[in-house]
């Protein structure tokens, strides 16, 4: 019955042991398109963060196979941008040697930095499908060199917009197209040849497939996929029956907008298990906001679906069938599925604490499986200025990784990417110092952010930056007021900072929100990221566990007496056993009920009939 809903009649039919090897060899392109581009890409915040996708499509613009290298936030959603342009050519309007780019708002629902790449493959004649890439460009124009402004208000202010057009026609460039994009953007150099990458990725699995292709013949392949989407399909099935049936709703919600400062932006979520199939509800979103946290439907789906992987199907690769037994309430306009020309610079912000929020209420249905709230913050940094080193303007994009929540039965990951960001990495000191007029003062754990918890929430980090030329700051550090939740009694991990020292002064101006902050050559730059929730009562953390902590530097002595109630020798790091027992038998525990923040919401499950 799957088969039918999704293939044509094929003449001939693929073994299990073929489907198994097709299956791999598609797994594998997708994989070589990763390792192609990491290696060709001209910008940092390509090679070194990977903050980009790949994948394979077929001729339907359904996916075939997507690696789990790059962002998570990426997942399933190149069906899109694909879709786009099936939509506007038409499947017969492709030719070989075509490429397609694009970074609509409205069809991909990301910022417009982040720009997608396809290209048609062809197999006697025949359109087989799209190998597809995105890649987040260091600049697209816009108000300010490389974007994330916080106070934009409408796309048109954050960039140049490109809706699925063809750069190459039938293997040949439209220089008018170039000449555009050269003189509307800063950094041509680096994007164009982080384009060049894209392009030489899809070229690549075009190969690819038509050699897959003339081995196994276009029948035997594609009964190949279909049962490949049947067995994820299947297997996604039978992990979302581990969960009981029911409803399950939470809420938390973000500090602002960016625009209209101090007024909090609501984040509802509904998920619904019924026999094998899963229904994230986002009716009760927030509308969209006039700042630029916005993000679009393509995005707000995404969002379900790496919810779903997280829940049911982390080691499952994802492809159309994974995301079949998920269905997705969204109704246009709101926080997560904004309409044009709603301002998208930060549209992660909203995305990753979604997720969290949906795996807030599903800790209802599977205590023993969800992890507390971690950071859930891009907390990303852009700094751009002007090397008097190599007499260049440069553009530096980094995200800065933080705590996660504790587990149901150990402690959260410290210094680890947020849900959205999965396998992206750091610039490493050595390259950012090579490569921008900056010095990395410090770069360390930060102490006591961890939520306090029978399971420790995972630490943040401090990262200090000493400016060596003039330059600007844009920054964003969100949930400073909705913490990273504790759950089963455990409390909130710490929330990130910014803020700033001006050289040859002692007062620190500190920001949560800043576009366009000038910045002098000497100042420094203090960039500090959340820790994850705790889980379980932290009075039930053994002592030698919090004494442990505090020699790694984790928690603090005064920190180990508030929160864990035990006391800890400042001299020799011994736990005093007497103190420890009568501290936690006293008060202590019950300042630590009422100290707990009620800044979430999760509702038991009902069960449905």
């Amino acid at each position: 019955m799957m088969r039918d809903a999704v293939m044509p009649l094929l003449r001939q039919r693929a073994d299990p042991i073929t489907v198994e090897v097709i299956g791999n060899s598609l797994a594998a392109i997708a994989e070589e398109m990763t390792v192609n581009l990491a290696r060709t890409a001209h910008s940092t915040i390509v090679y070194e963060v990977q903050d980009f996708c790949t994948g394979l499509l077929d001729a339907e613009g359904r996916l075939v196979a997507q690696p789990g290298a790059g962002l998570p936030l990426f997942v399933g959603d190149l069906d899109a941008a694909v879709g786009d342009g099936l939509a506007l050519y038409g499947p017969d309007g492709f030719a070989p040697g075509d490429v397609i780019l694009t970074n609509h708002t409205g069809t991909c629902g990301q910022h417009l930095n982040n720009i997608v790449v396809y290209t048609p493959a062809f197999f006697e004649g025949k359109l087989i499908g799209f190998p597809a890439t995105r890649a987040h460009w260091t600049d697209v124009g816009g108000r300010l060199a490389g974007g994330f402004l916080t106070d934009a208000e409408t796309s048109f202010e954050e960039g140049i917009q490109l809706r699925t057009l063809k750069v190459y026609k039938h293997g040949a460039p439209d220089e008018e197209l170039f000449r555009i994009l050269r003189h509307n953007i800063r950094h041509p150099e680096a994007s164009f040849g982080d384009l060049h990458a894209q392009i030489a990725a899809c070229r690549m699995a075009e190969r690819r497939l038509q050699e897959l292709y003339a081995r196994y013949g276009a029948d035997i392949v594609g009964d190949a996929i279909a049962t490949g989407w049947d067995q994820t399909e299947r297997m996604v099935q039978a992990a979302i029956r581990t969960y009981p049936n029911g409803r399950y709703v939470a809420e938390s919600f973000l500090d602002d907008d960016g625009v209209d400062l101090g007024r909090p932006v609501p984040i509802r979520v509904s998920v619904i298990v019924e026999d094998g199939s899963l229904t994230v509800d986002f009716s009760k979103m927030s509308p969209q906001v006039r700042g630029p946290i916005n993000s679009g439907s393509a995005a707000g789906r995404s969002a379900a679906r790496l919810a779903l992987k997280y829940l049911v199907a982390p080691n499952v690769m994802a492809n159309h069938g994974c995301f079949r037994p998920l269905k997705t309430i969204l109704p246009e306009g709101t926080l997560i599925s904004a309409r044009e020309p709603a301002a998208m610079s930060w549209w992660q912000t909203p995305i990753l604490t979604v997720i969290d929020t949906i795996l807030l209420a599903m800790s209802k249905a599977r205590p023993d499986r969800i992890p507390a709230g971690h950071y859930s913050d891009i907390s990303a940094m852009l700094l751009t200025g002007w090397d008097s080193r190599t007499h260049r303007a440069y553009t530096n994009i980094e995200p800065v990784a933080g705590g996660w929540g504790a587990r149901p039965h150990g402690d959260g990951p410290n210094a680890t990417y947020t849900i959205g960001h999965g396998d992206t990495f750091n610039i490493p000191v050595e390259v950012l110092e090579t490569r921008y007029p900056l010095h990395v003062e410090r770069y360390a754990l930060r102490c006591d952010s961890g939520g306090p918890g029978q399971y420790r929430g995972g630490l943040g980090l401090e990262r200090i930056y000493r400016m060596l030329d003039n330059g600007m700051f844009n920054g964003l550090s969100e949930r400073s007021k909705c913490l990273p939740w504790g759950l089963k009694n455990g409390l909130p991990g710490k929330s990130g900072s910014i803020a700033l020292k001006r050289h040859g002064q002692v007062k620190l101006e500190h920001f949560q929100k800043i576009t366009g902050l000038k910045l002098k050559r000497g100042d420094l730059l203090m960039f500090a990221t959340g820790g994850g929730g705790g889980y379980g009562d932290p009075l039930t953390r053994p002592p030698e566990r919090v004494a442990e902590d505090v020699r790694m530097g984790y928690v603090s002595i005064e920190k180990a007496r508030q929160s864990y109630g035990v006391v800890i020798d400042p001299r020799t790091g011994v736990v005093d056993l007497t103190r420890t027992k009568a501290l936690r038998s006293g008060s202590l525990r019950r300042n630590l009920v009422r100290k707990r923040p009620a800044t979430t919401k999760a509702t038991s499950r009902k069960r449905l009939n």
